[in-house]
């Protein structure tokens, strides 16, 4: 039956637009244009001059073909170019694949056959890795370099500098908005916890309305000053370069995760936001006395990644950092949960404060619902803060899905939820914890890391010949892979020959970084107990 509220009454120009955070450069570039937008050693834009390169990047993709569907792949640091690329790229209708720069050629590789690049931007310091990923892939994407002042190592070997590809584009490019806010805006790719990583998908909608959701959750004001020390491929960045701009903030970019660096932006910058993994924030606590003494109070950090321990929630505060804890997966476009603070909690004692903090939370305002489950039953878990299920995901800010894989997407998606893989139990206040990790997954300084891809490494060691591989604690990157080896009889490898071998086959931050011999426990089937193997590493940090 129609209502008299559908008769006659159509979406139409006039009062219905898709979404898309592309169109928060537009407003405010033409709101505050000579407001400042982009700092970068000695480079400065205002958000004219950020908005005018954009559209020179668009109208130069779309002279090489560039067009609806297309993807553009970049491997860059948080750099300038990095920014412009989440909005000159998506503007013309292609998707942005920011890609992961701590990856292996073999990863990257496999990353611009899956994704179909048509374009590669590079950073110069990645451009061994990336030049030996090109030459392994069997797709060959254009390749322009990003020669930026502040790098100094690494080749251009690429057809056409960045800048000089932008000099191509029209600055009076038209900024259009998408037909279709279900439209691809970019492709991320997972860890590869079971093999090769997964292609995740997400839309103008979602990325619009989590660049909102941060903001309205981290209780941002206008023109924040915002440093770049959360990568910008980490799930487009947490959607922050959409966040920002739409506030008409400062893009502090920062190539190198170095505490000096940070301190020194804090003070000749006159930051007030960034964001990190756990083990960023223990940087900053064990950073020499000069350095922290630059600090001001009320600097305001949000962190996500691997659960942070609460004595490392607690010294921030304690040394007057404000800290905002989320978490969320690149399927639900970065983070999605957040450990939303009540007022009351401000008289608790500093430990049960920090304790508080740690746990996960409840949903953003932009998201529908998230809450644990049972996986086989798909009913919710007692609020008891003891029976544990899995973290679900229902709403506008969850990815479309992972890109020529049905069966992982329909898998992901069964009853009717996002699956996280991630398990928790629920508070009777409603806030989730996480209690472990349903796939074994290692969040080593915010980045994933699959057990099954280290444990083959380390079997195809000559002297091994039983491996299991575990997260331990670790008081900086949050936790690190820990591996249990079992050695052929004869054997003597060595903990060091066993690391520097995985070395030379895996990303660095993928290797063990603690190599314990001895037998594997297991079933009486035969089945490695990796939980027996987690407390071990546990007593050992």
């Amino acid at each position: 039956m129609t209502s008299m509220y559908d008769r006659d009454l159509d979406r139409n120009p006039a009062n219905y637009e898709p979404l898309s955070p592309l169109s928060f450069l537009r407003r405010t570039a033409e709101v505050f244009p000579d407001r400042l937008a982009v700092v970068h050693g000695k480079l400065r834009y205002t958000y004219a001059e950020l908005y005018e390169r954009c559209r020179r990047l668009a109208s130069a993709l779309e002279k090489r073909g560039i067009g609806r569907g297309d993807t553009v792949a970049i491997v860059a640091a948080n750099t300038p170019a990095h920014l412009e690329a989440h909005f000159g790229i998506p503007v013309t209708g292609a998707v942005i694949n920011a890609i992961n720069t701590r990856l292996d050629p073999a990863a990257i590789a496999f990353i611009l056959e899956h994704g179909e690049a048509k374009i590669l931007f590079t950073d110069r310091e990645y451009s061994a890795t990336v030049k030996a990923a090109v030459e392994q892939s069997k797709n060959k994407p254009l390749v322009i370099d990003i020669d930026d002042h502040l790098c100094t190592t690494g080749e251009l070997f690429g057809e056409i500098e960045y800048e000089d590809f932008l000099r191509t584009g029209d600055p009076n490019y038209e900024w259009r908005g998408v037909p279709d806010e279900w439209d691809a805006i970019a492709l991320g790719y997972t860890s590869g916890t079971t093999g090769n990583p997964k292609g995740v998908v997400t839309h103008h909608r979602g990325a619009y309305l989590n660049a909102v959701g941060n903001a309205v959750t981290w209780n941002l004001p206008k023109h924040p000053v915002y440093l770049w020390t959360l990568p910008m491929f980490h799930c487009d960045g947490w959607c922050f370069p959409w966040t920002i701009t739409m506030l008409a903030g400062v893009h502090v970019c920062l190539r190198k995760v170095d505490p000096a660096l940070i301190y020194d932006s804090f003070v000749n910058h006159g930051v007030t936001h960034f964001c990190g993994a756990p083990t960023v924030l223990s940087m900053l606590i064990n950073a020499p006395e000069d350095l922290r003494a630059k600090l001001k109070p009320g600097v305001k950090c949000m962190t996500a990644g691997a659960a942070p321990p609460a004595a490392v929630l607690a010294a921030m505060e304690g040394m007057g950092f404000e800290v905002t804890h989320v978490y969320g997966l690149t399927e639900v476009y970065g983070p999605a949960v957040v450990c939303d603070w009540h007022d009351e909690w401000d008289a608790l004692p500093l430990p049960e404060k920090a304790a508080m903090k740690a746990r996960q939370g409840v949903r953003y305002h932009v998201e529908e619902d998230v809450t644990v489950m049972d996986p086989n039953t798909m009913q919710r878990v007692p609020a008891d803060g003891e029976t544990m299920g899995e973290i679900m995901f229902r709403g506008n800010i969850v990815m479309k899905g992972y890109l020529k894989n049905p069966k992982a997407t329909q898998e992901a998606f069964a009853g009717g939820w996002f699956h996280s893989g991630d398990l928790a139990v629920l508070h009777p206040n409603g806030y989730m914890q996480i209690k472990d990790r349903s796939k074994d997954i290692i969040i080593s300084g915010g980045e994933n890391i699959s057990t099954l891809e280290v444990e083959g490494v380390l079997y195809m060691h000559p002297d091994v010949m039983e491996a299991a591989v575990v997260a331990r604690p670790d008081a900086h990157w949050g936790e690190t892979p820990c591996a249990f080896v079992t050695l052929k009889p004869g054997s003597r490898a060595t903990e060091d020959e066993i690391i520097a071998f995985c070395r030379e086959r895996l990303a660095k931050f993928k290797c063990p970084k603690t190599v314990v011999f001895g037998e594997l426990p297991k079933t009486s089937t035969g089945k490695i107990q990796k939980f027996e193997l987690r407390e071990k590493a546990r007593t050992l940090a």
